[in-house]
């Protein structure tokens, strides 16, 4: 099949490079970020100084770009009409540059009032700080918004390799600023590197903009059909990120109540889990959802339904193994990658306690980036957001609840198990709206691959327990180990998707 070759073939590949490329900096960003601050309540303040900054990004270019923008600009490209998709993509660009100067703006004069809202339980001289971190890295906001926007005209036009490469100059801006501009700025210097990464994010695109042809106009018509059918997309998604924001926001609000440095521990846990989310989840997404928009603006809906489950069962093959590895080899993972300098055995600790709750919900956050996409290809953003409001509610409840057992991993728990249902939701849904989505062989499949990360699991529990090696060769041997151990167990049950996974893979041999 044409379509689902070019979303999960070479443009896949793509991606993932880029996916891996960013993630693999990103740890090297928050190693050498650990190295300078640990898990000291100055670093508290940078990662709770993103919330508003971010915020702006997700409810603007964010709601914009992957539910409202990309299936509209496609629906044009697809009937023949590339001088209104070339139009309807200059207003969008237009219109999001102008409302996120607005919003901005304003943020920066509230951010004295609204800021220290989201940290209740920091100092005065802490929620101070938490103020001047966030103004200076609302700017960024401004970058992302509209490289935002030029990341979905490129990706709708297959051109994936700008994109994945922009993730990778942010990273290494932050961590320039870590090692040049600590010393003499702080924890200043890092928001000083995400200022300027976000401004490398948007400059390293533009010239793809020509290699697709952008035909740009200095307009931004709000009459345009299309845009008033990315608008009416884009309000339901709005509420959607929102639900997620609000997720991260309740999150820093009760570990900023924890001891110091909880918010800090979350914050390297998540990012530890964000690359396996980010290469088996959110880059598969990104590639694979120009074919389902194609697909679905064609009326292929049996090649949506089978682009769908190909992906899903593939995702699920990764991501459940990487569950048990990541939940068995926490420790040494943290200690091999961030514990030097300031971060001590006891910041070690701290993060790979919140990592084993986070792990438990990586497929259900790599499979909602999966589900999420067939419904916005097939124009409908309300029904992930009613699960993404109720999966925020679940996690308020059971933040504050397991909280005052788990500490930080009662955040990260509730976290897992909102998304974990979340993503049973939409599978579900999709599913009667499809027609079904080949349950019985998902299933089968998940079971199948289940047993042999079990068999991996306890395969990785002999070593750990025989061999107390440095972190390193822990690590090293666990997954060269585990992964065969994995592979080999799947192949005797007989699972599809390992040979789905060496078709795929075969481009690079």
């Amino acid at each position: 099949m044409e379509v689902e070759s070019r979303g999960l073939g070479t443009a896949a590949l793509t991606v993932v490079a880029g996916f891996v490329a960013s993630r693999f900096l990103g740890l090297v960003r928050n190693m050498v970020i650990g190295d300078a601050f640990g898990t000291s309540p100055e670093l508290d303040a940078y990662f709770a100084a993103f919330r508003v900054p971010d915020l702006i990004f997700q409810l603007l270019a964010g709601a914009t770009l992957g539910s409202a923008f990309i299936p509209t600009f496609a629906r044009y490209l697809t009937k023949g009409d590339p001088q209104e998709a070339w139009r309807l993509a200059s207003s969008v660009l237009n219109l999001i540059l102008i409302f996120t100067l607005v919003v901005t703006l304003l943020a920066l004069i509230v951010a004295p009032w609204l800021v220290p809202l989201t940290v209740p339980g920091f100092s005065t001289s802490l929620k101070e700080l938490t103020v001047i971190l966030t103004r200076i890295m609302l700017l960024s906001s401004i970058f992302f918004c509209v490289s935002g926007i030029i990341t979905g005209i490129l990706n709708a036009r297959y051109h994936f390799f700008f994109p994945a490469l922009a993730p990778v100059l942010y990273n290494l801006s932050i961590i320039g600023g870590a090692v040049f501009l600590s010393g003499p700025l702080g924890v200043r210097g890092l928001a000083v590197g995400v200022v300027v990464g976000s401004f490398l994010h948007l400059i390293i695109q533009v010239p793809g903009l020509s290699k697709v042809g952008m035909r740009y106009r200095l307009e931004a018509r709000l009459s345009h059909p299309g845009v008033r059918e990315v608008g009416r997309l884009m309000l339901p998604r709005v509420f959607g990120l929102a639900a997620m924001q609000t997720n991260f926001l309740v999150t820093t609000i009760l570990a900023s109540t924890l001891v110091s440095g909880s918010l800090a521990a979350l914050s390297y846990a998540w990012a530890l889990l964000m690359l396996p989310v980010g290469v088996f989840g959110m880059a598969v997404g990104t590639a694979v959802f120009p074919s389902l928009a194609e697909q679905a603006a064609a009326e292929h809906l049996d090649a949506l339904k089978r682009t769908l489950v190909v992906t899903l069962r593939l995702v699920l093959f990764l991501t459940i193994p990487a569950t048990v590895g990541l939940a068995l080899m926490r420790n040494d993972l943290v200690a091999l990658i961030f514990q030097r300098g300031l971060f001590a055995a006891e910041s070690t600790k701290a993060t790979s306690w919140a990592l084993l709750f986070y792990s438990l919900g990586l497929s259900g956050y790599a499979a909602v980036e999966i589900l999420s996409r067939g419904f916005y290809a097939l124009h409908d953003t309300r029904t992930p957001v009613v699960f993404a409001i109720v999966g925020t509610g679940i996690h308020i409840v059971l933040g504050l609840i397991l909280i005052r057992f788990l500490d930080q991993g009662g955040l990260a728990l509730s976290m897992s198990v909102a998304t974990a249902l979340e993503a049973t939701a939409l599978w579900w849904v999709l599913g009667r709206r499809l027609g079904g989505l080949e349950e019985r062989q998902v299933v089968r499949s998940v079971v199948k691959t289940c047993i042999a990360s079990a068999v991996m699991g306890a395969i990785l529990v002999i070593f750990l327990i025989a061999l107390n090696f440095r972190p390193w060769v822990v690590v090293m041997g666990g997954v060269g180990l585990g992964g065969m151990a994995f592979l080999a167990a799947a192949h005797v049950l007989s699972s599809e998707e390992t040979g789905t996974l060496l078709r795929r893979l075969r481009p690079l041999v």
